[in-house]
Protein backbone atom coordinates (compact mmCIF):
# COMPACT_ATOMS: atom_id res chain seq x y z
CA UNK A 1 0.00 0.00 0.00
CA UNK A 2 1.37 3.38 -1.01
CA UNK A 3 1.49 6.24 1.48
CA UNK A 4 1.66 9.90 0.45
CA UNK A 5 2.89 12.65 2.80
CA UNK A 6 1.97 16.15 1.65
CA UNK A 7 3.01 19.44 3.21
CA UNK A 8 3.71 23.02 2.21
CA UNK A 9 5.98 25.86 3.29
CA UNK A 10 5.10 26.56 6.92
CA UNK A 11 4.22 30.19 7.75
CA UNK A 12 5.95 32.25 10.41
CA UNK A 13 3.71 32.47 13.46
CA UNK A 14 4.07 36.23 13.96
CA UNK A 15 0.94 38.03 12.78
CA UNK A 16 -1.66 37.57 10.06
CA UNK A 17 -0.35 36.21 6.77
CA UNK A 18 -1.35 37.67 3.41
CA UNK A 19 -3.31 35.75 0.78
CA UNK A 20 -0.12 34.95 -1.10
CA UNK A 21 0.89 32.52 1.66
CA UNK A 22 -2.37 30.65 1.25
CA UNK A 23 -2.63 30.77 -2.54
CA UNK A 24 1.06 30.22 -3.23
CA UNK A 25 1.77 27.18 -1.07
CA UNK A 26 -1.09 25.89 1.09
CA UNK A 27 -3.88 25.88 -1.50
CA UNK A 28 -1.94 23.90 -4.15
CA UNK A 29 -0.95 21.37 -1.46
CA UNK A 30 -4.58 21.12 -0.35
CA UNK A 31 -5.79 20.53 -3.92
CA UNK A 32 -3.20 17.79 -4.38
CA UNK A 33 -4.13 16.20 -1.04
CA UNK A 34 -7.79 16.07 -2.07
CA UNK A 35 -6.80 14.53 -5.40
CA UNK A 36 -4.69 11.85 -3.68
CA UNK A 37 -7.49 11.03 -1.23
CA UNK A 38 -9.88 10.52 -4.15
CA UNK A 39 -7.41 8.18 -5.82
CA UNK A 40 -7.00 6.38 -2.51
CA UNK A 41 -10.61 5.26 -2.71
CA UNK A 42 -9.67 3.43 -5.90
CA UNK A 43 -6.15 2.15 -5.26
CA UNK A 44 -6.16 1.85 -1.45
CA UNK A 45 -3.34 4.37 -0.96
CA UNK A 46 -3.24 6.62 2.11
CA UNK A 47 -2.63 10.37 2.23
CA UNK A 48 -1.52 12.54 5.15
CA UNK A 49 -1.63 16.33 4.72
CA UNK A 50 0.28 18.26 7.38
CA UNK A 51 1.31 21.85 8.00
CA UNK A 52 1.90 24.15 10.97
CA UNK A 53 3.45 27.37 12.19
CA UNK A 54 7.15 28.22 12.29
CA UNK A 55 7.41 29.38 15.91
CA UNK A 56 11.08 30.08 16.58
CA UNK A 57 13.64 32.66 15.53
CA UNK A 58 14.42 36.28 16.23
CA UNK A 59 11.39 37.71 14.31
CA UNK A 60 9.07 35.97 16.78
CA UNK A 61 11.04 37.14 19.81
CA UNK A 62 11.12 40.72 18.54
CA UNK A 63 7.40 40.75 17.71
CA UNK A 64 6.47 39.42 21.17
CA UNK A 65 8.68 42.05 22.82
CA UNK A 66 6.96 44.82 20.85
CA UNK A 67 3.60 43.57 22.13
CA UNK A 68 5.00 43.18 25.66
CA UNK A 69 3.75 39.58 25.71
CA UNK A 70 5.62 36.46 26.88
CA UNK A 71 6.83 34.74 23.74
CA UNK A 72 5.08 31.40 24.49
CA UNK A 73 1.73 33.19 24.92
CA UNK A 74 2.35 35.22 21.77
CA UNK A 75 3.06 32.05 19.78
CA UNK A 76 0.00 30.21 21.13
CA UNK A 77 -2.32 33.11 20.29
CA UNK A 78 -1.11 33.54 16.72
CA UNK A 79 -0.89 29.80 16.05
CA UNK A 80 -4.56 29.39 16.96
CA UNK A 81 -5.49 32.55 15.05
CA UNK A 82 -3.77 31.37 11.88
CA UNK A 83 -5.20 27.86 12.09
CA UNK A 84 -8.73 29.27 12.41
CA UNK A 85 -8.20 31.36 9.27
CA UNK A 86 -6.92 28.42 7.23
CA UNK A 87 -9.73 26.16 8.45
CA UNK A 88 -12.28 28.86 7.56
CA UNK A 89 -10.97 28.73 3.98
CA UNK A 90 -11.68 25.00 4.00
CA UNK A 91 -8.09 23.74 3.94
CA UNK A 92 -8.17 20.05 4.79
CA UNK A 93 -5.09 19.56 6.98
CA UNK A 94 -4.99 16.22 8.76
CA UNK A 95 -2.70 17.89 11.28
CA UNK A 96 -1.77 21.55 11.81
CA UNK A 97 1.08 21.61 14.30
CA UNK A 98 3.82 23.94 15.46
CA UNK A 99 7.60 23.84 15.50
CA UNK A 100 7.62 24.61 19.25
CA UNK A 101 5.74 21.41 20.06
CA UNK A 102 7.31 18.84 22.42
CA UNK A 103 7.41 16.36 19.53
CA UNK A 104 9.46 18.68 17.33
CA UNK A 105 11.80 19.45 20.22
CA UNK A 106 12.55 15.74 20.63
CA UNK A 107 13.02 15.24 16.87
CA UNK A 108 15.34 18.24 16.52
CA UNK A 109 17.57 17.08 19.36
CA UNK A 110 17.50 13.52 18.00
CA UNK A 111 18.66 14.52 14.51
CA UNK A 112 21.32 16.85 15.91
CA UNK A 113 22.75 13.96 17.92
CA UNK A 114 22.71 11.68 14.85
CA UNK A 115 24.52 14.31 12.77
CA UNK A 116 27.12 14.68 15.52
CA UNK A 117 27.66 10.91 15.60
CA UNK A 118 28.04 10.94 11.80
CA UNK A 119 30.79 13.54 12.04
CA UNK A 120 28.72 16.23 10.31
CA UNK A 121 28.61 18.69 13.22
CA UNK A 122 31.55 20.35 14.87
CA UNK A 123 32.15 23.11 17.44
CA UNK A 124 33.62 26.39 16.25
CA UNK A 125 34.42 29.66 17.93
CA UNK A 126 32.67 32.57 16.28
CA UNK A 127 33.08 36.31 16.67
CA UNK A 128 29.67 37.92 17.14
CA UNK A 129 28.32 41.40 17.74
CA UNK A 130 27.55 42.10 21.39
CA UNK A 131 25.52 45.06 22.65
CA UNK A 132 26.73 46.64 25.89
CA UNK A 133 23.43 48.51 26.24
CA UNK A 134 21.26 45.40 25.76
CA UNK A 135 23.66 43.09 27.58
CA UNK A 136 23.41 40.36 24.96
CA UNK A 137 24.66 38.99 21.66
CA UNK A 138 22.84 40.24 18.57
CA UNK A 139 22.18 37.37 16.15
CA UNK A 140 20.13 37.58 12.95
CA UNK A 141 17.40 40.23 13.06
CA UNK A 142 18.54 41.64 16.38
CA UNK A 143 21.01 43.72 14.36
CA UNK A 144 20.51 45.90 11.30
CA UNK A 145 22.83 47.95 9.13
CA UNK A 146 23.97 48.59 5.57
CA UNK A 147 24.27 45.64 3.17
CA UNK A 148 27.89 45.17 2.02
CA UNK A 149 26.68 43.80 -1.34
CA UNK A 150 24.14 46.38 -2.54
CA UNK A 151 24.30 49.26 -0.05
CA UNK A 152 20.72 48.85 1.20
CA UNK A 153 20.48 50.69 4.52
CA UNK A 154 18.00 48.41 6.30
CA UNK A 155 19.65 45.02 5.84
CA UNK A 156 19.35 42.55 8.70
CA UNK A 157 21.91 40.30 10.31
CA UNK A 158 20.64 37.22 8.48
CA UNK A 159 19.82 38.56 5.01
CA UNK A 160 19.25 41.60 2.82
CA UNK A 161 15.68 41.92 1.59
CA UNK A 162 16.81 44.22 -1.22
CA UNK A 163 19.31 41.97 -3.03
CA UNK A 164 18.55 38.64 -1.35
CA UNK A 165 22.08 38.06 -0.05
CA UNK A 166 22.47 35.76 2.95
CA UNK A 167 24.48 37.63 5.57
CA UNK A 168 26.11 37.26 8.95
CA UNK A 169 25.73 40.07 11.52
CA UNK A 170 29.43 40.93 11.26
CA UNK A 171 29.03 41.51 7.49
CA UNK A 172 26.88 44.61 8.04
CA UNK A 173 28.32 48.09 7.63
CA UNK A 174 27.61 50.51 10.50
CA UNK A 175 25.50 47.97 12.45
CA UNK A 176 23.12 48.86 15.28
CA UNK A 177 20.87 46.98 17.70
CA UNK A 178 17.29 46.56 16.48
CA UNK A 179 16.24 46.36 20.14
CA UNK A 180 17.62 49.63 21.49
CA UNK A 181 19.08 51.29 18.40
CA UNK A 182 22.46 51.39 20.14
CA UNK A 183 25.61 51.47 18.06
CA UNK A 184 27.77 50.68 21.09
CA UNK A 185 28.58 47.23 19.79
CA UNK A 186 31.69 45.14 20.26
CA UNK A 187 32.98 41.86 18.93
CA UNK A 188 32.99 38.98 21.39
CA UNK A 189 33.80 35.32 20.97
CA UNK A 190 31.15 32.64 21.44
CA UNK A 191 30.99 28.94 20.59
CA UNK A 192 28.46 27.47 18.18
CA UNK A 193 27.64 24.22 16.41
CA UNK A 194 28.21 24.11 12.66
CA UNK A 195 26.59 21.76 10.16
CA UNK A 196 29.30 20.68 7.70
CA UNK A 197 27.24 21.15 4.55
CA UNK A 198 30.37 21.31 2.41
CA UNK A 199 30.88 17.57 2.97
CA UNK A 200 27.40 16.74 1.71
CA UNK A 201 27.71 18.08 -1.85
CA UNK A 202 28.41 14.68 -3.56
CA UNK A 203 25.52 12.96 -1.76
CA UNK A 204 23.15 15.83 -2.48
CA UNK A 205 24.11 15.90 -6.15
CA UNK A 206 23.47 12.17 -6.49
CA UNK A 207 20.14 12.53 -4.71
CA UNK A 208 19.04 15.45 -6.92
CA UNK A 209 20.10 13.48 -10.02
CA UNK A 210 17.62 10.77 -9.05
CA UNK A 211 14.66 13.14 -8.60
CA UNK A 212 11.96 13.84 -11.19
CA UNK A 213 11.81 17.56 -10.47
CA UNK A 214 11.00 20.26 -13.04
CA UNK A 215 14.05 21.38 -15.00
CA UNK A 216 14.11 24.85 -13.38
CA UNK A 217 14.05 23.39 -9.86
CA UNK A 218 16.98 21.11 -10.63
CA UNK A 219 18.89 23.96 -12.29
CA UNK A 220 18.56 26.10 -9.16
CA UNK A 221 19.70 23.23 -6.93
CA UNK A 222 22.70 22.47 -9.15
CA UNK A 223 23.65 26.17 -9.18
CA UNK A 224 23.83 26.18 -5.37
CA UNK A 225 25.96 23.03 -5.39
CA UNK A 226 28.26 24.37 -8.12
CA UNK A 227 28.82 27.58 -6.15
CA UNK A 228 29.75 25.46 -3.13
CA UNK A 229 27.79 24.93 0.06
CA UNK A 230 29.19 26.69 3.10
CA UNK A 231 29.17 25.19 6.56
CA UNK A 232 26.45 26.97 8.55
CA UNK A 233 26.02 27.73 12.23
CA UNK A 234 22.97 25.94 13.61
CA UNK A 235 22.84 27.39 17.14
CA UNK A 236 22.08 30.84 18.54
CA UNK A 237 22.60 32.84 21.73
CA UNK A 238 18.90 33.49 22.33
CA UNK A 239 16.34 32.10 24.78
CA UNK A 240 13.39 31.09 22.60
CA UNK A 241 13.92 27.89 20.63
CA UNK A 242 14.73 24.19 20.92
CA UNK A 243 17.39 23.91 23.65
CA UNK A 244 20.78 22.48 22.74
CA UNK A 245 21.25 19.56 25.18
CA UNK A 246 24.51 20.18 27.11
CA UNK A 247 24.69 16.50 28.06
CA UNK A 248 25.28 15.79 24.35
CA UNK A 249 27.22 18.85 23.20
CA UNK A 250 28.93 20.03 26.39
CA UNK A 251 28.47 22.68 29.05
CA UNK A 252 29.47 25.48 26.67
CA UNK A 253 26.07 25.03 25.03
CA UNK A 254 23.90 25.29 28.12
CA UNK A 255 21.40 28.09 27.49
CA UNK A 256 21.81 28.08 23.70
CA UNK A 257 19.11 27.04 21.24
CA UNK A 258 19.08 25.56 17.75
CA UNK A 259 18.70 28.00 14.86
CA UNK A 260 15.20 28.20 13.41
CA UNK A 261 16.34 26.97 9.97
CA UNK A 262 17.54 23.76 11.63
CA UNK A 263 14.46 22.94 13.70
CA UNK A 264 11.70 24.00 11.29
CA UNK A 265 10.31 20.87 9.57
Amino acid sequence: MKKHLITSAIPYVNGVKHLGNLVGSMLPADVYARFRRQLGQLDGSQTLFICGTDDHGTPVEIASQKENTPVAEFVKYWHDFQENIYRSFGLSFDHFGSSSSPQNRVLTQHFAKKLLEAGLIDVRSQTMLYSKVDGRFLPDRYVEGTCPKCGFGKARGDQCDNCGSVLDPTDLIDPYSSISGSRELELKETKHLYLKQSQLVPQLRAWIDAQTWPHLSKAIAYKWLDEGLEDRGITRDIKWGVPVPPEVFGDDFAGKVFYVWFDAP
